[in-house]
């Protein structure tokens, strides 16, 4: 597995529409071997949870920030939300991705849990956040939160079929709440 370039990111970008809606910084100027992606949509989670064998209900998710609606979400400590992305995102079959946290969030307490996004996947991403610090931490919608970066696979992959294609938050976005996993 070998880690992408900017120079082939950016090319991949431009012929495949890799990443949607990327920042004019990132697409002049990226830094490291990946793109910096950015806050786009916060929302609260309330309700139970379930996880089974073969079905699964997330808590509801409740909007409370937008881009171009709201300038900045305020993460108090102990609150946990869910945060979109305003890139969206067209992996390839030959590639995956995974995404780390920029430092300046953990510096004051605040843990973005993240993961690896499948081959064929398509669509923003959904992250967790949680302050675990002690202090309030504010954060303009449109900042950048998190460092994506694409690996090669060699071999044979298989492409995403999951119920999250196209960022969908909350399994309570179906008509019962409930879901049979696939």
């Amino acid at each position: 597995m070998s880690v992408l370039g900017v120079d082939r990111l950016l090319e991949l970008v431009r012929t495949q529409k890799l990443v949607e809606n990327l920042s004019e910084r990132e697409l002049a100027n990226p830094e490291g071997a990946g793109f910096d992606i950015r806050a786009g949509e916060f929302f609260t989670v309330e309700g139970d949870s379930f996880l089974g064998v073969t079905e699964r209900r997330t808590p509801e998710a409740k909007s409370v920030a937008k881009h171009g609606t709201h300038a900045s979400f305020t993460v108090s400590p102990g609150d946990f939300v869910l945060v979109k992305t305003m890139e969206s995102f067209n992996v390839p079959d030959d590639l995956t991705m995974h995404t780390f946290p920029r430092s300046t969030l953990h510096r004051a307490g605040l843990a973005l849990i993240a993961t690896q996004t499948a081959p064929g996947y398509s669509g923003p991403l959904v992250f967790g956040l949680k302050n675990l610090g002690n202090c309030n931490y504010a954060i303009e919608l449109g900042a950048r939160i998190a460092h994506v970066q694409f690996a090669t696979i060699e071999g044979e992959g298989s492409a995403y079929r999951g119920q999250w294609q196209g960022g969908r938050v909350s399994t309570q976005e179906t008509t019962t709440g409930m879901e049979k996993q696939v």
